[in-house]
């Protein structure tokens, strides 16, 4: 009998990663793993297999994450915010001597939990981290589009979404996390830390035109792409830009980041210490609603776009893969790929032991041919896209649809 346990199964991620796993033959058994016992057993009844139980797990514990682990073959970890909580979870399980994979989207708590590849691979641990949409697929896409030519100079990461069924606190929360803290970019052969609202930062905002989206403005965004890759790729250059659809939204979110409402600590408010911080997180989850009414956006979208330059037969070249969906967004985007890597693992595709980003441990053609089988089985019904684009010395494009 093989196990996966889903830690955050209930979660907008660790559901589609659940469903995904519960369709496909690779495991006998999948347990949703959730402090919320009961939305764990709606989940659980809706999927309606023999397969899928549940446990409550309180995934800040480091004793009880070791309990369910115990006995399973990986543990898939959808548990954010990852700065405040990877840390326990990883450990917990590596000295479970159970094998891993994760989401982990925080490129401060990346470099820490990397420190822990010395345990897991004294206990014969693979660990897989940040193996969803950005980071994870992006990682991979530029490995393979980086073999496709004899020399690489930059690797860009564009992505946007919006019109999910529901943005938590939590979601919002790693948004401000993500414009408060020192975010890294690869520039000149060097990792450079830039401030989301200083000149730095500032002066790397661009546009990008998404297939579904459109032109959008995006913004450095601190994922762990930067810090890897340049790890297991020569190149000069890795960034990572992002957004969020409405950009009216995104833009809200940031300008309360701005002036400081982002803050926890309380401030007295008529004899009422509130803090800003929770002012703030109702107030942008109230004003996403209004805002997606306002602008009739519609159904659940997004992309994700890699862009890599260099060399190949002695002219420029320029390679891009646009990871699209018309109708489905953060939640499929990055629970999909997260599966997929928990069933590569228990395939045995991925051997080598320690704590390891994708593009470290899995091969990038393998995964990217097994992509089309798994988008087919999203509950989104359709709309999907990956188109592949290569730009000639003389600007002339070729569009391949996978």
């Amino acid at each position: 009998m093989s196990t996966v346990v889903v830690l955050g199964g209930c979660g907008a991620v660790g559901s589609v990663a659940v469903r995904t796993l519960a369709g496909d033959a690779t495991f006998s058994a999948v347990v949703i793993a959730d402090m919320n016992v009961a939305k764990a057993r709606a989940l659980a009844a809706s999927i309606g297999s023999a397969k899928v139980s549940v446990l409550q797990v309180d995934a800040s514990d480091a004793p009880s994450v070791k309990r369910a682990a115990a006995g399973a073959d990986v543990v898939l970890n959808c548990v954010g915010p990852f700065y405040k909580t990877v840390k326990t979870i990883l450990s917990a399980v590596i000295e479970a001597g159970v094998h891993y994979v994760d989401i982990c989207d925080d490129v401060d708590v990346t470099l820490e939990i990397l420190d822990l590849n010395g345990a897991a691979r004294a206990a014969g641990v693979t660990a897989v981290i940040g193996m969803g949409a950005s980071p994870g697929v992006t990682n991979l896409l530029a490995m393979y589009l980086a073999g496709q030519l004899d020399a690489t100079d930059s690797v860009d990461i564009f992505h946007c979404h919006g019109g999910e069924a529901i943005e938590g606190p939590g979601v919002i929360g790693h948004r401000f996390h993500c414009m408060s803290i020192d975010i890294p970019m690869f520039l000149d052969g060097k990792l450079k830390y830039v401030k989301y609202f200083g000149e730095d930062g500032i002066a790397l905002r661009q546009t990008f035109n998404f297939p579904v989206l459109g032109q959008v403005p995006i913004y450095p965004y601190p994922h762990p792409e930067q810090v890897t890759l340049p790890r297991h790729l020569k190149v000069r250059q890795v960034t990572n830009k992002g957004s969020v659809v409405p950009i009216e939204y995104y833009q809200l979110t940031a300008e309360l980041c701005r002036i400081g409402l982002s803050s926890r600590e309380p401030v007295d408010v008529n004899g009422v210490r509130v803090a800003p911080y929770d002012f703030a997180v109702a107030y942008v989850i109230r004003e996403r609603e209004r805002i997606l009414r306002a602008t009739n956006f519609g159904s659940a979208r997004g992309c994700m776009s890699v862009v890599v330059k260099g060399r190949r037969h002695g002219g420029p070249r320029e390679l891009r893969v646009h990871l699209s969906s018309k109708a489905g967004g953060l939640g499929e985007g990055t629970g999909i790929p997260a599966a997929m890597g928990a069933i590569l693992l228990q395939q045995g595709k991925i051997t080598t032991t320690g704590v390891l980003p994708p593009e470290a441990c899995i091969d990038a053609s393998e995964f990217l041919a097994l992509t089309p089988q798994f988008l087919s089985r999203r509950d989104s019904g359709g709309g999907d896209d990956i188109l592949f684009e290569s730009v000639a010395a003389d600007g002339t494009v070729t569009t391949t649809k996978l």
